[in-house]
This record gives C-alpha cells, sequence and structure tokens, in this order.
C-alpha cells in the first residue's frame, strides 16, 4: 500500500485535551484526529475520508502562557457587579487562563486512505498547500519539511528496533497484546501513558430542522500506548515505510 509521509516541525504548539479547562493540557503529539481534521482542511473535503495515520515524534521541553477566558451561563441576565462583558441582555465573564504548550515540535506522520486511488489527490493538496498549514490550534502553525508518497509494506525485522532515547510513538495497543515489542523503564515494567485517541465522529442535530443543534458523537476511538522507551523484536513482523521508518498501524485493521 501507499501512503503520504509528513515530516514537520512546530515551534510552539498545543493539541487540547478536551477534558482541560482551567490549564488547557496538551498531548504529547497530535491525536489522531487533529491530523484527520488537517488534511480534511487542507483538502477542502466535506465528506469524510476513511484513513489510518501513524504518528511519532518528539519535543524538546514544555512551558506555559496566558491567554483570555470567556466565560458564561445560558441564560444569566448581565450583573454588573459580576460579569465584565454584556452581550445584548446577558452577562459574560471574562478573564486568564493558562495554555500549555510544547517546544519545539519534530513529527513523523504517515496518512494512509482506505481509497488508494487518493493517495496522488492528497498528496497534492499537502504539497502545495491553499494555506499555511496549522496542526493543534489555528495559531499553531506546520512547517513542512518533506511531503512524499511511500510505499508501506509489512516485512520482518532482520534486526531488533531500539527506539529508547529516541523518537516517542502512539503505539497501537494489540501490538503490546501480540508481544511484538519490550516496552521497559527504570524501576518499573511498562513505561508509556496509554491513551484513548479520537479518531472519527458524526454530528447528529439535538435541536430542530430551523434551529439546529449539532454535536459530536464519537463512533470511533483508538486505544494507544504513548512511549519512547521500547524495543520492537526481531523476526517480529511489522508495516516499514520504503526509507526504513516504522509505520505505527493497528494491524488488527489491515
Amino acid at each position: 500500500m501507499k501512503g503520504i509521509k509528513l515530516i514537520i516541525h512546530q515551534d510552539m504548539v498545543n493539541y487540547r485535551r478536551p477534558t482541560s479547562f482551567q490549564l488547557r493540557e496538551t498531548y504529547p503529539l497530535p491525536p489522531l484526529s487533529t491530523v484527520i481534521g488537517m488534511v480534511h482542511n487542507l483538502c477542502g473535503y466535506q465528506q469524510y475520508e476513511s484513513m489510518d495515520i501513524s504518528v511519532q515524534g518528539d519535543y524538546f521541553s514544555k512551558t506555559n502562557d496566558l491567554y483570555t477566558r470567556y466565560e458564561f451561563k445560558n441564560g444569566m441576565k448581565f450583573e454588573k457587579g459580576r460579569h465584565q462583558l454584556k452581550v445584548n441582555e446577558f452577562g459574560v465573564g471574562r478573564g486568564i487562563g493558562y495554555t500549555e504548550l510544547l517546544v519545539d515540535v519534530n513529527l513523523i506522520i504517515h496518512i494512509i486512505p482506505k481509497d488508494q486511488s487518493k493517495v496522488k489527490e492528497i498528496y497534492q493538496f499537502l504539497k502545495y498547500p491553499a494555506e499555511f498549514p496549522s496542526l493543534g490550534r489555528r495559531e499553531d502553525l506546520a512547517n513542512f519539511e518533506e511531503v512524499k508518497i511511500v510505499e508501506i509494506q509489512k516485512q520482518e525485522l532482520s534486526n531488533e528496533r531500539d527506539f529508547k532515547d529516541q523518537w516517542h510513538a502512539y503505539i497501537p495497543i494489540n501490538w503490546l497484546t501480540d508481544e511484538k515489542l519490550s516496552i521497559e523503564g527504570e524501576g518499573t515494567d511498562l513505561s508509556g501513558t496509554r491513551f484513548i485517541l479520537p479518531k472519527v465522529y458524526e454530528l447528529y442535530n439535538l435541536g430542530t430542522e430551523k434551529k439546529p443543534k449539532y454535536k459530536r458523537n464519537w463512533i470511533e476511538r483508538e486505544e494507544v500506548l504513548y512511549s519512547g522507551d521500547f524495543i520492537i523484536f526481531e523476526e517480529e513482523i511489522v508495516p516499514i515505510d520504503e526509507e526504513g521508518d516504522i509505520v505505527f498501524l493497528n494491524l488488527e485493521e489491515e
């Protein structure tokens, strides 16, 4: 199969975790839905195009930044001593919050559309984007250092691949259950963070036809382990691109 390989650098970025509010925490790498959203936006797709995503990379450090936070309660009238802003007759509170930022991020992303006839089309949109790409927030610009089409094949490793002190990756959980790799940390048998990453959603209407109110319903999530302290065993069969980089795909879907 073929896929698009992106080499990306970002100066400062927040891949927001949806359950964080007072401090807008970030995922350590962009979640699958964020990458898929970027691809759909740059390609101008109005319908969902099914695709698999492999994400690996690293960052130098973390820092925090201030942002302006607006809060309001549905139907609450404006009170001068309570609210900073008045919108029509309703009150809005304005204050500050904190955003967690990753600094000096480098990524290797593989995009594998289920419809392989879309590979060249997606490549063209990513190679020559109509606007400067962003990944994360709208202001989190992404510098595409390389965009290329690569052949991806399952191969048997002739030697074990040691990722310790190198890249981190979102490792599909079935790679662990199938014992394709060893993950060990100091003082523990399992080093990493387990995430259930959002991947695909659909919109459903909570309102009426005349006054629609849409909400996301996540219909597909993927369980992964984020780790940078692992070894993939010799003789294991894993997806590898033509340049020798491991592609972290959920093999149960293959």
